[in-house]
């Protein structure tokens, strides 16, 4: 492998788990947990555009969510899954920027986009009346784009900068994929500088949207606690508590991950939390929004009985 990394500008993704049973049933796992990302993520995407009663702000955010999961995953998964069924472990420097890439700007916009589906349910819950008005088509719009042109200039900025600083002669990436801080270890020139922009970003994309997801929720858990209705009250903290549960999957281990500094980071601990937000939340985030959520049930239902009465 040395003389590999001395004579060739590829890099070497060191990957999850070494060849093993114990590797082996390792890579089972994943493999289904893709697979059900792949068919959760596609369902959600086509129940929603099926079902007339889904066409609603938050749903339409919801198909959002589950195209950036669905693309996310596959941007890692594949590759992982190949580098272990046939020992090819490289990757070019130019597939490595792109996946990179990837990753950053879907990890970015997913970021955003959780916060814009904190605010959908601010105003649904505290300004009910003002609900069409304020989370109109068009802000829905804006709210998505928004979210894949911020996470993509991200991206793009971080990326330009891993594709052109001196590495040394080991290319070995201890991880996975092509995350920017374990490729940043094998520069040849200090990188201070650059680490605080990756915390800065990280506060940006990260601490500052879950200060305004818990800011939000907290104004509507006190205006649920003011509702009357028992039945209103349990359908609004049954969305929140599902919607908190997705954030919390999403951003601790990618807070806890990019915020401390390289001497209090380990690969192994690194590798363990990317799990998280790249391959868990993704197969969980269909799952969470379908089983807790009675009117995407309903839907799932009624698409059914269509289907069903289609071929009969």
């Amino acid at each position: 492998m040395e003389n590999y990394n001395q004579t060739s500008t590829d890099f070497i993704l060191l990957g999850l788990f070494l060849p093993s049973r114990i590797g082996l049933l390792l890579f089972i796992l994943i493999v289904l947990i893709f697979l059900m990302a792949l068919f959760g993520n596609l369902s959600m995407i086509l129940l929603i555009f099926l079902d007339t009663h889904l066409h609603t702000p938050m749903y339409f955010l919801l198909s959002q969510l589950s195209l950036i999961d669905l693309s996310y995953i596959s941007t890692i998964v594949p590759k992982m899954a190949s580098d272990f069924l046939y020992g090819n472990k490289s990757i070019s420097f130019t597939g490595c920027g792109i996946q990179s890439f990837f990753f950053l700007a879907l990890g970015g916009a997913e970021a955003l986009l959780l916060a814009s589906m904190a605010y959908d349910r601010y105003i649904a819950v505290c300004f009910p009346l003002h609900y069409l008005i304020r989370m109109s088509k068009r802000v829905c719009v804006l709210m998505i784009t928004g979210s894949w042109i911020i996470g993509s200039i991200n991206a793009c900025a971080h990326t330009v900068y891993i594709l052109h600083i001196p590495y040394c002669q080991s290319r070995a990436i201890n991880h996975f994929f092509c995350d920017v801080p374990a490729m940043v270890t094998l520069a040849c020139t200090d990188t201070w500088v650059y680490e605080g922009t990756v915390f800065l970003s990280t506060t940006i994309f990260l601490v500052f949207p879950f200060i305004g997801i818990s800011c939000s929720y907290g104004r509507v858990l006190l205006a649920v606690y003011r509702m009357k209705s028992a039945e209103g009250r349990k359908k609004a903290y049954l969305t929140c508590s599902t919607h908190l549960t997705v954030v919390t999957f999403y951003y601790a281990p990618f807070v806890y991950t990019y915020l401390r500094p390289r001497s209090l980071r380990s690969p192994t601990e690194d590798k363990v939390l990317a799990v998280f937000y790249t391959i868990l939340t993704p197969m969980l985030n269909p799952i969470i929004y379908s089983l807790r959520n009675k009117e995407v049930m309903g839907a799932l239902t009624r698409v059914s009985q269509r289907l069903c009465s289609v071929k009969m």
